[in-house]
């Protein structure tokens, strides 16, 4: 099967068409996505102003990174499986769509810059630990973390708002009524 064939498919099944056509679940899932994103972003921005020597700057950087990384991983992994949801239910506009491209692209270069670390200022961690901000390599590696989880965030809002949207579902009354339950009488 190619791509576009597998695009298709996802947007097809069954799980996307139980979220398309519900009033509720597309933007409850929105909305955990955006809540898991805010998380995500706030912790990695905790680690890159703390390598920055910008904040936490008496703590050791391996204490800093003990307390918040955990909570970065959890996050994105809630984040990822709400933006997978979200994906699914307009697949096929959503791959074809160069703003959701490009943020695909900066989640891969994110990625890439956490290996860049790794690979560099994290071997070295034990010389610098106790130090007010990283050496260079962890500058510049925060400083890139930040200039592109910003441009994660704002593609993101970009996707949403030139995706083409889906018509209500003609059974929406039933999602109407399931809400108006909901409500205190």
């Amino acid at each position: 099967m190619d791509i576009a064939g597998l695009v298709r498919s996802l947007e097809a099944s069954s799980l996307a068409t139980t979220i398309r056509q519900s009033l509720v679940l597309f933007p409850l899932i929105e909305s955990v996505h955006v809540i898991g994103l805010t998380m995500v972003f706030g912790t990695i921005v905790i680690i890159d102003l703390r390598l920055l020597g910008v904040a936490s700057r008496a703590r050791p950087f391996t204490a800093v990174a003990s307390d918040v990384l955990r909570w970065t991983w959890l996050a994105f992994a809630v984040t990822a499986t709400t933006g997978a949801l979200m994906f699914v239910t307009n697949a096929n506009t959503y791959y074809y769509n160069n703003y959701f491209r490009a943020k695909m692209a900066l989640l891969v270069l994110s990625g890439v810059n956490v290996l860049a670390f790794e690979l560099t200022a994290r071997r070295s961690v034990q010389a610098w630990d106790q130090k007010a901000a990283a050496p260079a390599a962890g500058r510049i590696v925060a400083t890139v973390s930040l200039m592109l989880w910003i441009g994660v965030i704002v593609l993101g809002r970009w996707v949403g708002f030139t995706a083409a949207s889906t018509p209500a579902p003609a059974d929406a009354e039933t999602d109407i009524e399931a809400l108006e339950d909901l409500i205190p009488k």
